[in-house]
């Protein structure tokens, strides 16, 4: 007997499964969404998925609805296996039920035993990845070769993005379902953060496929240009919003990157766009996974940043309106109303506000998983501990990413309007981001002083009476929304 390959909610996109004769698993857990208080949009997109892909599989699947993964496999006959999982507590549950068969890992580009060959080579310093990058796009072949012939990268002026808006989603009776399902389990008790709304991410192959092929055609061009740009008008700019569909197993990294690839060869995207795409794809997505397997889990050292403050309610909650600073606002607003914000936005808005005010890491780390519909754990854990509060011990950066409002200035068009003055960092009209800035250098001086940057922020600002009122007004703010 063929064993039946157990599909897990994020690996429903074709490529995790051999040929199409092969019996199917899926397994719904109501009991995972009662455990955790998670983004109701975030929930329905899960369950949707689940469902849409038993439905294209039709006799071949099975759907079971059961309190436990360990009671649904009980209830299968015959053999099962499933594809190396994504998460240590679900491959140490998988490793622990008699007979069931765990596969290699599906859903990325690079070998494990390939990156653990790159990473063990001799080097100074920690792995890095810029320079897994290089590695990376030498051993697949990507974006190699000479240019296309007879084009100039040209990266125009100006600031309007005029493309075409992404293939709608259009909800249908599966949806109607999840929808009447969450309504019944908020009845009886399961909370849920954020707002319901029609569903906007793929929920199947077939939709991720078609947004990957606009996002190809209309916005990739533009990628470069605008992948760093925040914007209150415009939350998508020139994303994709392909994150959810790769994070749910729906797309494929390998084709997407190739994707891009094949548009810079026929020249209808410059490099510049189309480096980046791939860079976000086969530099960090791959680079976060291999290194979360390759290494330990990386744990919060709380020791190198004064970071131990609970995130506030209001943040928690994603009570936007009780926010006056415009870019946290409009950002919350997103992820209330949206469950997603881009990654600008989640570095520089959100995690910058968390880092200038010490919030617990962990605290943190839990919130972007539960609040976003393409949160998930081997990526937060890396991207925020590492990254954005600069607070694991084995770090993915060399500083903190930490700026000021002027920055925030530079590249979005959030001051403009805001009461908020992103040049003031002390008085009522100062930025919350300027000032919060000047007081986390300055609460953090003996640890951030040997980085250049910030040892030069610090020397601008070393005056005895400016660090007393910066620190004293941060202290009046407490964690009161800004």
């Amino acid at each position: 007997m063929s064993p039946r390959r157990w599909l897990l909610a994020d690996q429903l996109g074709p490529h995790f499964l051999d040929d199409d004769r092969q019996p199917v698993l899926l397994v719904e857990v109501s009991e995972l969404f009662r455990r955790r208080r998670l983004h109701r949009q975030k929930a329905h997109l899960i369950l949707s998925a689940l469902r849409h892909r038993a439905a294209e599989l039709g006799d071949r699947a099975v759907l079971l609805r059961a309190g436990t993964f360990r009671e649904a496999l009980a209830s299968v006959d015959g053999p099962v296996e499933v594809c190396h999982p994504t998460t240590r507590a679900t491959l140490d549950f998988v490793r622990s039920v008699p007979g069931l068969t765990v596969l290699p890992p599906r859903g990325f580009i690079t070998d494990r035993a390939d990156f653990a060959g790159w990473a063990d080579r001799p080097r100074r310093g920690q792995l890095r990845m810029v320079d897994f990058y290089r590695w990376a796009t030498r051993r697949h072949g990507v974006l190699t070769g000479p240019a296309p012939a007879g084009r100039e990268d040209v990266t125009p002026t100006g600031r309007t993005l005029d493309v075409p808006p992404p293939p709608p989603v259009v909800e249908d009776d599966i949806d109607a379902e999840v929808r009447a399902d969450l309504d019944r389990w908020e009845r009886d008790g399961v909370r849920f953060v954020g707002r319901d709304a029609p569903r906007t991410h793929p929920a199947s192959h077939a939709e991720a496929a078609q947004r990957l092929d606009h996002f190809l055609r209309h916005r990739l061009p533009e990628f470069g240009r605008y992948g760093d740009v925040m914007s209150a008008e415009d939350p998508v700019l020139a994303h994709g919003l392909l994150s959810s569909s790769f994070n749910l197993g729906l797309l494929d990294p390998g084709v997407a990157v190739r994707g891009a690839e094949a548009a810079w060869r026929a020249g209808d995207a410059p490099l510049a766009s189309v480096e980046a795409f791939v860079r976000g794809v086969l530099g960090w997505r791959e680079f976060l996974w291999q290194l979360h397997w390759y290494a330990e889990p990386p744990r919060p050292g709380l020791d190198r940043l004064a970071a131990t403050e609970p995130l506030p309610q209001w943040f928690v909650d994603l009570d936007a309106d009780a926010v006056e600073a415009r870019c946290l606002a409009d950002v919350l607003a997103g992820v209330r109303d949206r469950g997603w914000a881009h990654h600008a936005q989640r570095l520089l808005v959100l995690g910058n506000y968390a880092l200038q005010r010490g919030w617990r890491p962990t605290e943190l780390v839990d919130w972007f998983q539960r609040s976003f519909v393409d949160g998930t754990g081997w990526i937060m854990n890396t991207t925020v501990l590492g990254l954005s509060q600069h607070a694991a011990l084995a770090r993915v950066d060399t500083r903190p990413y930490a700026v000021d409002g002027r920055y925030i200035d530079e590249i979005s068009d959030y001051c403009t309007g805001c009461r908020y003055r992103p040049d003031r960092e002390l008085g009522d009209d100062a930025c919350p981001y300027t000032g919060g800035f000047a007081a986390f250098l300055h609460r953090n001086r003996e640890t951030l002083g040997a980085d250049p940057r910030l040892a030069a922020e610090l020397a601008a600002r070393d005056d005895p009476e400016h660090r007393e009122a910066v620190l004293a007004q941060e202290e009046k703010r407490g964690s009161s929304a800004p």
